[in-house]
């Protein structure tokens, strides 16, 4: 039985190789079908490598890339770890398949900017400001979900939190003040989902669903009745951008990541705070046993009730920075069902990223790449319908969660209400 069962698993394996061989080949032909197909010769891609506004980053010359034989190249490349793989096979598959990836998203840029130009650090940073509400969205996932607690409720947090933020900075004229009332509000539906969960132990999907709902239909009538029509109501200003010294200095990355306003460098504190209690504290220790076996570690002395009340409210505190960044970090105004989804992609993260901080905010980072790739194509008026490209961000999720993750296993007790003994 050892032996057959082994060789089943060598045969599954051989097809999973082969298939990843054949899916590499498979995108060389696009890039060549479809991309170097439709490119004539003797144009050229200019990628701009410095920001459109004012920086103290250094200065750097435009990057001109022969448009034509870029494409070929990278189809080559493509070809040549589609070949080996099917012939040999890579002992791992995840860093051609990152190569992979990287030459369709290159030839693809190559192939949209073809005789024109495209500011490639403009991009990256708008990649990354697109990408920070799904990351605060994700960090309240891994919260929750780490104590075995599944909080689909994000995106109505997020939604609340926005509208609070707008609401008490147009009032006090304070941001920090908004900021501390986006958290609280935030942490007060968290605080419902708790008790519905934990308590009540109702189904905790549909408490999830119950809490979106309301905010999404409070929140639109408190801004139709209110924020619309008394605009001094609706106008809390924003956070203004930061230039760290030094590292604001250095070229792309600077522009990139160190020009942002407060809330963006909050999240990057949140991601290393976050993983190193997880990972290396007393506390982290006890939430990842409540989320993998409560009754054992509650038989070790560690209360399990309180420590999941304590990691879903922490939760909601991360998704209220998360909402208050689409008001008073971004646009400076409330619109109705502004988080457009931002909370369900944030959970789409937190799966593709194995319930890892870092994990998850990479993954974000995907999706705010493709986010920000629809806008900069309708600005190039590539010809793919409109529709299409604002659906980008949507079928990346679709794709990542059917296709790209495989086996993500959750913490074992997530989503299984706790009855103590």
């Amino acid at each position: 039985m050892a032996v057959a069962a082994r060789n089943a698993e060598l045969t599954i394996a051989r097809r999973r190789h082969a298939g990843m061989g054949i899916f590499f080949l498979a995108v060389a032909l696009v890039i060549v079908g479809i991309f170097a197909r439709t490119t004539p010769a003797g144009l050229d891609t200019t990628f701009g490598l410095n920001p459109a506004r004012l920086t103290t980053a250094m200065r750097l010359p435009d990057l001109v890339l022969p448009s034509l034989p870029s494409l070929w190249f990278l189809a080559a490349v493509c070809a040549f770890l589609g070949g080996w793989q099917v012939a040999k096979g890579f002992r791992s598959t995840g860093w051609a398949l990152g190569v992979v990836a990287f030459a369709f998203v290159a030839a693809f840029l190559i192939w949209a900017a073809r005789g024109k130009s495209m500011n490639l650090v403009g991009m990256l940073s708008s990649s990354l400001l697109r990408a920070i509400p799904i990351a605060l969205g994700a960090f309240c996932g891994i919260l929750c979900e780490r104590a075995a607690v599944i909080n689909i409720a994000i995106e109505g947090m997020m939604l609340t939190a926005a509208f609070m933020a707008a609401w008490v900075g147009s009032i006090t004229h304070n941001l920090w003040i908004a900021l501390m009332a986006a958290m609280l509000s935030s942490a007060f539906l968290a605080a419902i989902l708790a008790v519905l969960s934990i308590k009540f132990k109702v189904d905790q999907i549909v408490s999830g669903t119950v809490i979106n709902i309301f905010a999404t239909g409070l929140t639109s009538y408190l801004s139709a009745k209110f924020l619309q029509v008394y605009q001094n109501l609706n106008n809390p200003g924003i956070f203004k951008p930061i230039s760290l010294p030094l590292l604001s200095r250095i070229p792309i990355i600077g522009p990139v990541f160190f020009e942002h306003n407060i809330i963006v460098y909050i999240t990057f504190l949140l991601l290393i705070l976050i993983h190193v209690m997880l990972f290396y504290t007393r506390w982290g220790l006890r939430t990842r046993a409540v989320g993998e076996h409560p009754k054992a570690a509650d038989t070790l002395g560690v209360n399990v009730f309180r420590t999941r009340y304590i990691n879903v409210i922490m939760g909601g505190l991360v998704a209220g920075i998360g909402g208050a960044f689409f008001t008073i970090g971004s646009v400076g105004r409330f619109d109705e069902v502004m988080t457009a989804g931002k909370g369900f992609i944030g959970l789409a993260a937190m799966i593709f990223g194995k319930w890892t901080p870092f994990g998850a905010f990479g993954s974000s980072i995907i999706f705010g790449f493709a986010d920000s790739l629809q806008t900069k194509l309708q600005i190039l008026q590539v010809p793919i319908p409109s529709e299409f490209l604002l659906m980008a961000p949507y079928l990346v999720t679709m794709v990542v969660l059917a296709g790209v993750i495989g086996r993500a296993i959750p913490p074992a007790a997530d989503g299984q209400p706790y009855e103590k003994q």
